[in-house]
């Protein structure tokens, strides 16, 4: 059985080498994920950008096989040749019997297409709320979204985060979902240092991410050690450094930047408490990356009411609320039941061979023969 996963962004967090590099939460659930595979016996194949690294590298197991680097070509023409033509060459380079895509854009139609044409399968992941309400999914060209509509129209399986994406899919596109959990890696905490950090912010930094409400929470916990982790976002570079500035105005809080996947984890260890400020979401890595390391999340998105239902951390309806609730959990001794259930909850859900058997029985066509 040959599984493809196409997640041109994923080679950061494939090769720590290049973990400075852009990269998103479905990249990390993406090369989870296809490790998983390779572990259960599969042959496994990655399209990601070219790097410069060479094509056709084997990491972990995972065949690499590369597209275009994104200064490539002439504007206007680019996104014909070199790049559409290079994803389609990796495509068939890459022989699946199964395809696997995530996220809202144009390569949801691309490797539908290809799909239908060569007569393979594809598996459409859910990787943000929007991708489910058509006109709020993050796509800047009509052209990408068109293509994504299309694509998410002909995909052999969809998996949704959870019930309220499934029934966002069922409301507006008249599509059915299955919902899969996300994967995460289940770290050891022996032998870890001290907690000395009060308080975690991680995302990419983006408007709706809100990293100015973490900056503001920040003002509100004087004493308290604050760190912020993420990088700009192509395009939002201006953004980035407007909020680098405003942080540094903030005496207890640290405010790093992009930091490399394989160096976060290590932040999450030293935590107390994990803050998320977004207006939207889909379903973190971050919320699993600090459950699993016994961490309690406070975040006013809560997917599927997990947070309030598992006693995970705290939900809370402002900035105010969302102070108090993070003072609570500064306390050791509120905390360390909370953190003992997020753990368990995490483990017993979310490890990533599990999650790779529950799309195996999902879907028949990816049960090898």
């Amino acid at each position: 059985m040959k599984l493809c996963f196409i997640g041109l962004d994923n080679y950061p967090v494939l090769n720590p080498a290049w973990g400075s590099e852009y990269f998103g939460g479905e990249s990390v659930q993406q090369t989870l994920l296809a490790r998983a595979f390779h572990e259960l016996g599969y042959d496994v194949s990655m399209i990601v950008k070219d790097h410069g690294q060479p094509d056709g590298e084997v990491l972990d197991g995972i065949r690499v096989l590369k597209t275009y680097a994104d200064q490539d070509g002439l504007p206007g023409v680019r996104f014909l040749h070199p790049r559409m033509t290079s994803i389609w060459n990796a495509f068939a380079e890459a022989d699946a019997d199964v395809y696997y895509q995530s996220c809202a854009g144009m390569m949801t139609g691309l490797v539908a297409r290809f799909c239908e044409k060569h007569n393979r399968k594809l598996v459409f992941r859910v990787a943000h709320d929007t991708d489910c309400v058509p006109g709020e999914e993050l796509i800047r060209f009509s052209r990408d979204r068109w293509l994504y509509r299309y694509g998410l129209k002909r995909a052999d399986f969809i998996s949704a985060q959870g019930v309220h994406q499934q029934e966002l899919l069922k409301d507006n596109h008249g599509l059915a979902s299955t919902v899969t959990n996300m994967s995460v890696e289940v770290p050891s905490l022996e032998n870890r240092p001290d907690k000395d950090i009060d308080v975690l912010w991680v995302n990419n930094l983006r408007e709706f991410k809100r990293p100015d409400l973490g900056i503001e929470l920040a003002k509100k916990l004087p004493g308290k050690r604050v760190v912020m982790i993420g990088g700009p976002v192509p395009g939002k570079e201006a953004y980035f450094e407007e909020m680098r500035a405003a942080a540094a105005e903030v005496p207890n809080l640290e405010f790093l930047g992009a930091v490399p996947y394989a160096e976060v984890n290590d932040y999450f260890h030293a935590t107390r408490v994990f803050v998320n400020t977004s207006d939207s979401e889909g379903f973190p890595n971050s919320f699993l990356q600090a459950w699993v390391r016994g961490v309690p999340v406070v975040s006013f998105f809560d997917p599927d009411n997990l947070i309030d239902q598992r006693g995970l951390g705290a939900s809370p309806g402002d900035l105010d609320e969302m102070q108090a609730a993070v003072l609570n959990l500064l306390d050791d001794g509120v905390r360390a039941p909370v953190a003992q259930t997020c753990r368990d909850f995490a483990v017993e859900n979310y490890g990533a061979i599990n999650v790779a058997r529950r799309y195996i029985a999902d879907f028949p066509p990816l049960a090898m023969s």
